[in-house]
């Protein structure tokens, strides 16, 4: 059995900051080692349920934040920059089971460090007309490739959002969200036992998903007017509001990539000051 582990860095305990997860920052050196051994205590469980084989795919800004030299002996360590699938990639490689370890809640919503790709700019994401955090995307992407979500950690809300879209999900709330930069935190000792005994429970009975069918509509506001320029350089991305754009695609895999260069283009438009 094999289980794709996808590790973002704002759902894991402790977290509550930007400086907390920007890389080259000392927050982010101290967090990135929770991150590991957060992504470590999701494969001992996996391991420890009978999973064979676990590809940990490092899925927060650079992609290079996870430590290989602290990474659990029977994980494999997917790393870096630029990945066909972003955080799901490795999923067209025969993955059993998909979790979401360090996950956040979407752009506009309340909870730690709450985006969708772009740490600002973006103030809502819907996917036919579903509120679409980088979960939900990734989850349907997963059941495009037939791969259940089995396991989610995050703040309270991120687990109460999955849920929305994964019922079954069995999910571990690492810290309590006060506000976007506020939490009540559990300490690493007690998150990662909770990791461990939800990941061996998670795959007791692995359900395949129904595939989504298209088509499949995103429509992304943002909080100024440049980033539509921007992103209607792509010539199916209309201009549907000053500060709107959607695009339709039959499948959710082009889908995730169109969202992607969507995201790349914005990102660029940004200016530092008043973005």
């Amino acid at each position: 059995m094999k289980i794709l582990i996808s590790v973002d860095m704002e759902g894991i305990t402790g977290v509550t900051c930007p400086d907390d997860v920007r890389p080259n920052t000392p927050g982010w050196s101290h967090f990135r080692n929770i991150m590991t051994d957060e992504a470590n205590a999701a494969v001992e469980g996996f391991w420890q349920g009978g999973a064979t084989e676990f590809l940990v795919n490092d899925s927060h800004s650079s992609m290079r934040n996870l430590q290989i030299d602290r990474l659990h002996p029977k994980a494999t360590l997917l790393s870096g920059r630029h990945k066909q699938y972003s955080m799901m990639e490795g999923i067209d490689s025969g993955v059993d089971a998909v979790a979401f370890v360090g996950y956040h809640t979407g752009a506009g919503k309340q909870g730690i460090l709450s985006h969708t790709y772009l740490g600002n700019t973006y103030t809502g994401v819907w996917l036919n007309d579903f509120e679409c955090s980088e979960g939900y995307l990734n989850s349907l992407l997963a059941a495009e490739f037939g791969a259940p979500i089995v396991l989610v950690t995050g703040d309270d809300l991120t687990v109460a959002e999955t849920k929305r879209y994964v019922p079954d999900v069995h999910g571990v709330a690492v810290k309590t969200c006060v506000d976007r930069y506020s939490a009540i935190c559990l300490p690493p000792e007690v998150t990662m036992r909770a990791i461990t005994a939800a990941a061996k429970a998670s795959i007791a009975n692995i359900k395949k998903p129904a595939a989504p069918t298209g088509p499949f509509t995103f429509r992304i506001q943002f909080d100024s007017t440049q980033p539509v320029i921007a992103a209607t350089a792509i010539p199916f991305v209309k201009k549907t509001g000053e500060r709107e754009v959607s695009f339709t695609l039959p499948t959710i895999t082009d889908g995730h990539r169109a969202f992607g260069a969507v995201s790349t283009l914005v990102k660029a438009s940004m200016e530092e000051v008043y973005g």
